[in-house]
């Protein structure tokens, strides 16, 4: 069972188990902290955090479950929310505004009055994918409500930061902050085998030391390796359905674009029709290779045990269709 798991030195902070032992517990606090004063650099300096619930349930019964990677508040009593995002959503951006909303509305005074006053709220985002509608090459976006006119900050109390791992090119020679050190680790730390020797904080010592695989007690690698299948899992299924998807689209696309240049009788409406014919057959085919790859995903993650809610978060797709596999 664990064979797989121990050819490797440190655990991928990419799984689930992995992600929320490093940052969502009490153990590894320290873990945490330091991460986030290297990503805010100076603009704010958090001394300690206090776990939240990480399940939380609307105001009403029919209203939708959401349940975070890791939920907590900083001495301020400010919210600060943080999400590994494992694979690419169709509405991302949509989920992370409305995972925003749950910190803002527990702040309300019950049975009491109330002057709407707010503790900021940050939500961040550490994304294993590159966003499809960001064309900059920066990896770190801090995101605001802002006046379109002056460009200037109209409410600074809610913060998004989204960081596209994949756009993290740094070599270990290269990392002049530490947030540069944060993010390397991130995205390297199931590769190594050595602590690099440019991650010196004394924050890394505990980093590495919770990270060691051969550390784990016999449940906790249990649970590791069982996080691991589920993330390998998730990315055969995706690599698999975009392949089958694209292929589909391409086949769809050929023909239909060579019956229309036959029907046009000329070479340019043929080369044109096969152009558009292909582009189509590929939007086409790579919409439905996504819906499947929801589809095979969830199916996959509810035969490993994963919750309903679970799966809905991972996948995007509503309790209901997840029942229905």
């Amino acid at each position: 069972m664990c064979s797989e798991g121990l050819r490797e030195r440190y655990v991928n902070p990419y799984t689930d188990f992995a992600f929320k032992l490093l940052f969502g517990t009490d153990l590894n606090k320290e873990i945490l902290i330091g991460f986030l004063n290297a990503l805010f650099d100076g603009k704010q300096v958090i001394e300690d955090v206090t776990y939240l619930n990480t399940e939380h349930l609307g105001s009403k019964e029919t209203d939708r479950r959401a349940v975070f990677d890791v939920y907590c508040e900083n001495e301020k009593g400010e919210k600060i929310l943080i999400e590994m995002q494992r694979g690419e959503q169709q509405f991302f951006k949509d989920r992370s505004i409305y995972y925003a909303t749950y910190p803002i509305r527990e702040q309300a005074i019950k049975g009491e009055i109330w002057d709407y006053e707010l503790k900021a709220v940050y939500v961040i985002g550490i994304l294993n994918f590159a966003l499809d509608d960001v064309s900059s090459s920066s990896f770190r976006h801090e995101v605001k409500l802002m006046d379109t006119t002056t460009h200037e900050v109209f409410f600074d109390k809610l913060t998004f930061v989204y960081l596209e791992m994949p756009k993290f090119h740094k070599t270990e020679q290269e990392l002049d902050t530490l947030f540069d050190k944060w993010m390397f680790v991130l995205k390297n730390l199931a590769r190594l085998m050595e602590r690099p020797t440019a991650l010196q904080e004394r924050v890394f010592n505990r980093l590495f030391e919770a990270a060691e695989i051969a550390q784990f007690s016999k449940e906790n690698l249990y649970a590791y390796e069982e996080s691991l299948k589920v993330y390998r899992d998730w990315n055969n299924v995706i690599d698999t359905a975009i392949q089958k998807g694209i292929a589909r689209g391409m086949e769809e696309g050929l023909v239909k674009g060579m019956e229309e240049g036959i029907a046009k009788g000329m070479e340019e409406g043929i080369v044109k029709g096969m152009e558009e014919g292909i582009a189509k057959g590929m939007e086409k085919g790579i919409a439905e290779g996504e819906w499947m790859k929801a589809q095979t995903i969830a199916g996959n993650l509810k035969n490993a045990g994963l919750s309903i809610a679970e799966i809905a978060k991972v996948t995007g797709l509503s309790e209901d269709e997840i029942n229905s596999l």
